[in-house]
């Protein structure tokens, strides 16, 4: 079998499993394997309950590394904003006078890279960015750096359970748009741990607020404040202008007269399909096409996308920027392709005050 078969076959088993967790299939079959993934559930959670028992008596070590660690993360399994989020932070930390560094795992990086880094390398250009699924050594490794290139502080991408490096500050991403992750664990539901873990919050970042009623948000807030006192704090993604595998850039107004298509391979490829209506762009579901998340692209599929544009005399295709990274041209079979970029937006001014003022103290307090 080939290599874009077995590709293939895997997105397809990836997708028919978000079908049954999520209740969208119905069915005596779908029914049944949903039952089968709820007997599974208890022994993860059996574990990851055991497993930060462990940490929390200090039966478990962790890694202390002489650098102000912040990690970005979240509860469930899938997208809710961390590559964006990321680099305000780094950003933030940079306008603070610190020199940040970032951690990640690293997950379907190939020669030392992946999607999300090719994005942060853009975003924020000359930071360090070590990619290692263990990241206590990568961690060690930038501490081994010499004094003119050791960072003293280190962003953990994705790092909310990576409990082994010891960490100054904890942030966790709530997704509006599936805060609860279908309100099971994994392998039933995609809560990595259950909502009691919000404990470890140093701050609740809920992103998408602008894409649920305030009923809904109301909801979110009360759930999370049952379990923690940290501050919590709404925040949004801002569409900004399209780009392309060149570097040109349109406005938002320039490409909104045309007749586009859109495709994703991401975590939430709803809430990248909100923010394309929200800014005025309308994507009915014959225009729209999903994969998985980290979806890589391999030229059969560059192709049917051209194909699939062409079939639909579509003007522009329209992705992310983590789709448009693993793809090289501004054209698939004859049409533009733009990416939508976006930045971290906070609901209330003083909220971005706030986080900011958490990370500078937490900065000036950390011993290095």
């Amino acid at each position: 079998m080939s290599s874009d078969s077995q590709k293939s076959r895997q997105e397809s088993r990836a997708s028919h499993w978000m079908d049954i967790i999520s209740g969208q299939r119905a069915g005596l079959a779908a029914y049944g394997l949903r039952a089968g993934l709820s007997i599974l559930e208890p022994f993860y959670a059996a574990a990851m309950a055991l497993r930060n028992y462990a940490f929390d008596r200090g039966w478990k070590a962790q890694t202390r590394v002489p650098a102000t660690v912040i990690s970005v993360g979240n509860l469930t399994a899938g997208g809710t904003g961390k590559t964006p989020t990321v680099a305000w932070v780094v950003r933030t930390l940079q306008s603070l006078g610190a020199t940040p560094a970032i951690i990640s795992r690293g997950y379907k990086g190939d020669g030392g890279t992946n999607d999300e880094k090719l994005v942060l390398d853009q975003l924020v250009p000359g930071v360090l960015h070590r990619l290692n699924p263990d990241r206590v050594a990568a961690a060690l490794d930038l501490a081994a750096l010499s004094e003119s290139e050791r960072p003293n502080a280190l962003v953990l991408d994705d790092a909310f359970q990576h409990r082994r490096i010891a960490r100054h500050f904890d942030l966790v991403l709530i997704d509006c748009l599936n805060p609860w992750g279908y309100g099971h664990l994994l392998p039933r539901g995609l809560l990595r741990e259950p909502l009691r873990s919000l404990r470890r919050a140093s701050c609740v970042l809920v992103t998408r607020s602008d894409q649920v009623d305030e009923v809904t948000r109301q909801g979110i807030l009360e759930a999370i404040q049952r379990w923690t006192s940290a501050p919590v704090l709404m925040s949004r993604f801002q569409p900004t202008r399209f780009i392309n595998a060149r570097g040109e850039t349109r406005s938002l107004n320039e490409l909104l007269p045309l007749r586009a298509a859109a495709f994703c391979g991401i975590g939430n490829p709803a809430g990248f399909r909100r923010t394309l209506t929200g800014s005025g762009i309308a994507i009915p579901d014959d225009r729209f096409r999903t994969y998985t998340d980290h979806h890589a692209y391999p030229l059969p599929d560059i192709e049917l996308i051209g194909a699939w544009a062409q079939s639909l005399k579509a003007e522009c295709l329209m992705t992310t920027l983590k789709d448009l990274v693993k793809i090289p041209d501004t054209c698939l079979g004859g049409v533009p392709v733009w990416a939508l970029e976006i930045e971290l937006r906070f609901e209330e001014e003083q909220a971005e005050s706030q986080l900011r003022g958490l990370l500078r103290d937490v900065h000036d307090r950390s011993p290095l």
